[in-house]
């Protein structure tokens, strides 16, 4: 090779790695540089997408599997402005098909294309029906009308279908109170989509989408939100439902609260009030809660319980030795108590009783008493070992924790020992009188009530753990109560009793309080009642709201829990006293 040649050569190598290294930095400034960001983002820079991908929102089962909330595929309905060829007829057609207002649909789809204007929106959360329906006008009307060039032939070209995912509530209002909803943006509305929204809805991802559909193995999958299998049954949810609504009518009730709870590890089997909602058309909710009526009675409405409280009063008085069950007390009619006269609900003198005697006939003089000799400090100590005044923590949004006045605070005087005592004074909802008579069905463990069983999330599932949330009284004290209060229902023969079946029970009649004092024309009418008494399967709380029928809950509420009682031993099994014992007996 001669000295010309070779020069020739070198120059070209030379150039051509100068070139080779010029592009290997035009590639690393174009990827670096904030305009291949922005290309990056818009899905320019390659045959690919940048997208935040929502996940599917987690399920809600029953405890047995039965869906309760889960997810529909719906539709926004939209149009490519510059493929638009008669807005009317698209306008008619929305309006015919998916009921959305002609007028707007029309100026959205006349919209004149630009840089800043190239889709219009004309309806979300369209149904598969009426999807299937344009689609098949639009086939139609090409089929008739063909490619005409006709400014004013029917056509819906530009219509475009965008999926997504709907909450969808399969059993309608069903334990709707519990549930809550989501609203149009996702976002979960009281109870347990609103508790645990976080959980269901996932966390949504950022990630890049090929174009090529060589490359749909390359699709991210990311998993759904927290799925939640729920401690209620939906057989005995439904059943409770039915109750409620009959209660409600046979005795001119404004609302009507039933709570079904296992006393033994605080699951709520059934958690029934009013109004309900069908959770598919939540936007109804001002519709159905007029005013200021609380979307979930259980645990969001405070009120005086009345004499149901008394269990609470006598248990506290055992468990701190100021008095027994033969305890004797002399009623003649009143007490004063901070310088306030206390009287019978009847306004009677009792004369001697013994403490099951003052159960039985519901003596509000006899409870002042029994707070008195406990005192003020023991008593207002047992109360709140009670959770009285405090939240149970329930897995359900939007918990009032009452209200409990103690001595010390401005508005506390010695007369609410008295008054309080029966349950007048002290306000609690129906979920904090179940979680304190736990302690007394449950051999004096208080059980925290819980709704969430079990989470499902990335295919494992976790289940949660019955909480004990404290002890206030001793199972010796439990079982005294227990009796009494088994003994006091069959002895009088109340409305409550169900054949075959011991229980422990108390009624409660509560004046409700008005800016002039309480009245006797409205009262809040309750029971709650356990059983069977030799291992309680059930705790059942039934609260009536101003019943018209008869204002006494031994002639309104005692009834009702007898019939959730007889639904409830059969759709759980649970034998006779009688079956039980013919089975020791064949051991």
């Amino acid at each position: 090779m001669n000295e010309q040649s070779s020069w020739r050569y070198t120059t070209l190598g030379i150039l051509l790695s100068a070139f080779a290294v010029f592009i290997v930095v035009q590639m690393l400034r174009i990827q670096l540089s904030p305009q291949a960001e922005a290309l990056r983002d818009k899905g320019e820079l390659y045959s690919g997408t940048w997208r935040t991908l929502t996940p599917a929102r987690g399920q809600i089962y029953d405890r047995w599997g039965h869906l309760l909330a889960g997810n529909e595929t719906v539709y926004e309905v939209g149009v490519i402005l510059n493929q638009v060829e008669n807005p009317s007829t698209i306008a008619l057609a929305m309006n015919a098909v998916v009921d959305a207002d002609y007028d707007a649909v029309f100026a959205a789809a006349s919209t004149a294309p630009s840089e800043d204007a190239i889709y219009a929106t004309l309806a979300r959360f369209v149904t598969e029906d009426q999807k299937t329906r344009l689609e098949q006008l639009a086939k139609e009307m090409q089929t008739t009308y063909g490619d005409r060039r006709d400014p004013n032939r029917p056509s819906l070209k530009g219509i475009t279908f965008e999926p997504r995912l709907q909450r969808s509530y399969p059993e309608k209002d069903l334990a709707s109170n519990l549930l809550g909803f989501v609203n149009w943006e996702g976002q979960g509305f009281f109870g347990i989509e609103e508790k645990f929204n976080h959980e269901l809805a996932g966390s949504p991802k950022r990630v890049w989408i090929p174009f090529d559909p060589n490359r749909v193995e390359e699709f991210p999958q990311i998993p759904q939100g927290t799925s939640l299998i729920l401690t209620i049954d939906r057989e005995i949810q439904a059943e409770v439902e039915q109750i409620v609504e009959k209660a409600m009518e046979e005795s001119g009730s404004e609302s009507a609260t039933i709570v079904v709870m296992d006393p033994h590890n605080g699951d709520i089997l059934a958690a029934a009030t009013s109004p309900r909602l069908d959770l598919n058309e939540f936007w109804r909710y001002d519709e159905v809660f007029e005013d200021e009526t609380p979307f979930n009675r259980v645990v969001s409405e405070i009120y005086e319980p009345g004499s149901v409280f008394k269990v609470l009063t006598m248990a506290s008085a055992l468990d701190g030795g100021a008095v027994k069950p033969k305890t004797s007390f002399l009623d003649t009619g009143f007490i004063e108590v901070g310088g306030t006269i206390i009287r019978n609900w009847n306004g009677g003198a009792w004369g001697p009783q013994d403490m099951l005697g003052c159960m039985q006939h519901s003596l509000n003089v006899c409870l002042a008493w029994v707070a008195t000799e406990l005192g003020a400090n023991k008593f207002y100590q047992y109360l709140q070992n009670f959770g009285v005044g405090r939240l149970t923590g329930v897995d359900l949004a939007g918990e009032n924790p009452g209200r409990l006045k103690l001595p010390g605070d401005e508005d506390w005087y010695e007369a609410d020992l008295g008054t309080n005592s029966f349950g007048q004074g002290v306000a609690v909802t129906p979920m904090q009188m179940v979680m304190a008579v736990s302690a007394i069905a449950n051999e004096g463990k208080m059980v925290s009530p819980r709704i969430v069983l079990s989470m499902i999330s990335d295919g494992k599932q976790y289940n949660t753990t019955p909480r004990i949330s404290g002890t206030p009284i001793s199972a010796k004290t439990a079982n005294q109560l227990t009796n009494m209060l088994t003994t006091s229902l069959e002895t009088e023969s109340s409305a409550a009793l169900v054949e075959g079946y011991r229980i422990a029970g108390k009624t409660g009649t509560a004046e409700i309080p008005t800016p002039f004092g309480y009245t006797s024309n409205q009262t809040n009418a309750s029971f709650v009642g356990w059983g069977p008494i030799d291992d309680p399967r059930f705790l059942v709380y039934v609260w009536l709201e101003k019943p018209t029928t008869s204002p006494w809950g031994s002639v309104v509420a005692a009834p009702v829990f007898r019939e959730v009682v007889e639904r409830l031993v059969v759709l759980m099994n649970i034998p006779n006293d009688q079956m039980k014992q013919q089975l020791l007996e064949g051991q």
